[in-house]
């Protein structure tokens, strides 16, 4: 396993990492009962989008890991398995 990912790493984080690290939430996580429409994403994928969407908007490739919140970081070393 690499290392995690801290507000101090070096290197940006590609957008591309932010796209996968929501796809391996969504496939960890099922739907609340009842649900089942796929628009409902686990906590650590919201964040996940959050983030995501404003890099979109933006028209960011990456980011430094020193902008992003504990529980974004904690997201996207979450999705690192």
């Amino acid at each position: 396993m690499t290392q995690p990912i801290t507000a101090d790493t070096a290197a940006p984080i590609p957008v591309a990492d932010v796209e996968s690290a929501i796809n391996v939430w969504r496939a960890l996580s099922s739907a609340p009962a009842g649900v089942d429409d796929g628009i409902v994403l686990c906590r650590e994928a919201r964040v996940l989008a959050d983030l995501y969407g404003k890099m979109i908007f933006d028209r960011l490739h990456s980011v430094p890991a020193s902008t992003l919140s504990a529980e974004q970081l904690a997201a996207l070393n979450g999705a690192r398995l």
